[in-house]
């Protein structure tokens, strides 16, 4: 997956907002006004951090050579994934489980209000 692919899956979320907080370099995905994705526009290798399960976050690092403790984030809860070194199918899932975890922790009322996905 490269870095436009990345990018279009992010903005197909429901209720996924596209800004700008860290200047036009990075964008950012957010839903319900909190991050779930940010992919900086330069750069090689083309990279994404994306907030994880601190468990399963060591686990991904330990398994990919690709997925790397999030540059710039909290290293806990976040991980840097280099595009070239990772599978579609890891990577989609990946951005998915960044999504629900960020979903999940929105207030009720906020949830209730997000869009319906495919």
């Amino acid at each position: 997956m490269n870095r436009s692919e990345v990018l279009e899956l992010c903005a197909s979320l429901p209720g996924a907002v596209e800004t700008y907080p860290f200047g036009d370099h990075v964008m950012v995905f957010k839903v319900g006004g909190k991050m779930f994705a940010l992919v900086p526009l330069e750069g090689s290798p083309a990279t994404v951090n994306l907030k994880c399960d601190p468990a399963l976050a060591l686990e991904l690092r330990a398994s990919h050579a690709a997925v790397k403790p999030g540059y710039h984030q909290d290293k806990r809860h976040w991980n840097t994934v280099e595009l070239d070194g990772t599978i579609d199918d890891e990577l989609r899932w990946m951005v998915d489980h960044s999504y629900d975890l960020v979903v999940a922790k929105l207030p009720r009322a906020v949830r209730e209000r997000l869009p319906v996905g495919d």
